[in-house]
């Protein structure tokens, strides 16, 4: 009982004094699967069969995206850059990627990418094999990638 009358007082003293009155903690949110629409990946930035699916989006709390794509075999993102990098985790299947100037590298599930920012690079199914990966994006002003032209048959075919 001591204790309770300690913190009544400890209340009205803070509140006469002008304290503002502590806020309820931030909540939980849960998002259900199935609530976002898939995307189809556009034709412009990519090559083949592309889905989308939305799992978050950049906001106040973390300004990052998690997207999940999936890439139909032979399928990929045209040449492209974060400006503030992006971070891929490999799901399902077989996948390829390859940095401006660098081999080609084969990933496969639970392989992680770091794509740093402004790194040109593009990612994407094997031949023979769609694969699916978890991005996580970087957001700058509003804006998460900068794509440019589209991979080549024979850039995508250098092994």
């Amino acid at each position: 009982m001591k204790s309770s009358l300690c913190c009544a007082a400890m209340c009205a003293v803070s509140l006469q004094a002008g304290a503002v009155e502590p806020q309820p903690a931030a909540v939980q949110q849960v998002t259900r699967a199935g609530s976002q629409p898939s995307a189809v990946g556009p034709a412009d930035y990519f090559t083949g069969r592309v889905r989308v699916d939305p799992v978050w989006p950049a906001n106040a709390q973390i300004n990052a995206s998690g997207g999940m794509v999936t890439f139909e075999p032979g399928a990929r993102s045209a040449w492209h850059s974060h400006p503030a990098g992006q971070r891929l985790v490999v799901m399902s299947g077989v996948g390829l990627t390859q940095e401006w100037g660098k081999p080609v590298q084969e990933i496969r599930p639970g392989d992680t990418v770091w794509c740093p920012p402004g790194v040109k690079h593009w990612h994407g199914a094997a031949p023979t094999t769609a694969m699916s990966h978890l991005a996580v994006t970087g957001t700058v002003n509003g804006k998460n990638v900068e794509w440019r032209e589209k991979v080549s048959d024979e850039q995508y075919n250098a092994r």
